[in-house]
């Protein structure tokens, strides 16, 4: 059997709880000295609501409501879509090396087996589904992500819902229907389930933390030792909740310059992609591509970076697409269907002045497409 670690905790804050799973990534990656991989399960204080780490916070979050309701926010160091975190919800994270051949989504699907066991083990038959989800039949009941930092090692999250309010997560996170009332929960009963919807009892995260517990020892062949922070593991942990996790320049990232002036939206086989652009005169002062993606494909960071400072001509939009994407986009699309959303978004700024976030969508519900959708 493999060992590895095992941690617990309850109650954990926004930031403290994202920044104790980085820490613990610390051990591992390509010169670290071997160490046993970890398991950590846990839960959140009622509530925190998270985005993934390339989304636009303002787009996924209501800050006002979260604000309002005490809520707090943060975005986390792994992908995947806008998610609502408290007692009725089990954090799962893994930290261990990365594998070098393996891609992101193998990756996913391997630590999934984990929850996909222990839910069996509760008569409840879930599969991979869809970009980053656990579904039981058409419903989700579980959001996945992923990490791989520049050391090489690797950061698994999942949000595995054991309940879920689901009228006060229409009231923080940002989706199509939020204002449609008891239409709303509906659709999203639609499309999502819970431990205890299946059960027919009632769960929260921690009395579901020895079923996901042993669902990985079982699924991943492990021996999982309980364990605690190290001294250097806390330590770094309450720098990263302060230094990182507690700051703007984290928690805003990805987000739009204050004088974009137009959005547009591609719609790829993985799901949907803001690109947010700012001009300035004949040229475009910034771009950014959003999306709830595991991580941004390098043909279309490339892309984004090299349209800045380009000129609004689509001969030139045209000959960067060449030079970046010439072996793919990594999307599934074609390069001019990029190039095509560029120039919607430039079409579009001639009659605005400010984009506003591109509110289409979380993990709890499908996303539309708004104003221009290309593909």
């Amino acid at each position: 059997m493999n060992s590895w670690r095992y941690l617990t905790d309850d109650n954990q804050s926004a930031a403290l709880g994202l920044a104790v799973d980085e820490a613990l990534m610390g051990g591992y990656g390509r010169d670290a000295a071997a160490a046993d991989p970890i398991l950590r399960l846990y839960t959140y204080a009622s509530h925190a609501a998270l985005c993934g780490r390339f989304q636009h916070i303002s787009a996924e979050i209501d800050l006002d409501a979260c604000r309002a309701s005490g809520t707090a926010f943060n975005r986390r160091p792994t992908g995947g879509g806008a998610i609502v975190m408290g007692s009725g919800q089990l954090g799962v994270a893994a930290v261990t090396c990365a594998p070098a051949a393996e891609r992101p989504k193998s990756l996913l699907l391997k630590f999934s087996d984990g929850i996909v066991a222990g839910l069996a083990e509760l008569g409840i038959e879930a599969s991979f589904g869809g970009k980053n989800d656990l579904k039981v039949g058409r419903k989700k009941i579980a959001g996945l992500g992923l990490y791989l930092d520049g050391r090489g090692a690797l950061l698994f999250h999942a949000s595995v819902l054991a309940d879920l309010d689901i009228p006060f997560m229409l009231q923080v996170l940002s989706t199509p229907v939020s204002k449609l009332g008891d239409q709303a929960v509906d659709l999203v009963r639609e499309r999502v389930t819970t431990v205890t919807e299946e059960t027919g009892t009632s769960w929260t995260g921690a009395a579901l933390r020895d079923v996901i517990a042993a669902g990985f020892s079982k699924a991943l062949d492990l021996d999982l030792h309980p364990s605690e922070l190290t001294g250097l593991e806390a330590e770094t942990a309450a720098q990263l909740d302060v230094t990182k996790y507690g700051t703007d320049e984290w928690l805003y990232q990805r987000a739009p310059q204050p004088d974009a002036t137009a959005t547009a939206v591609l719609k790829t086989p993985g799901g949907l992609v803001r690109l947010y652009l700012a001009l300035s005169g004949s040229t475009i002062k910034s771009a950014l591509f959003t999306g709830d993606f595991n991580h941004i494909p390098e043909p279309l960071a490339e892309f984004e970076s090299r349209l800045k400072w380009a000129s609004l001509d689509e001969s030139e939009i045209e000959r960067i697409a060449s030079a970046t994407l010439a072996h793919g986009t990594g999307l599934g699309v074609e390069p001019d269907a990029l190039v095509a959303t560029v120039m919607g978004a430039v079409e579009r700024a001639a009659g605005s002045e400010t984009a506003a976030p591109a509110r289409n969508g979380s993990c709890y519900y499908p996303e539309q497409a708004p104003e221009v959708v290309r593909g």
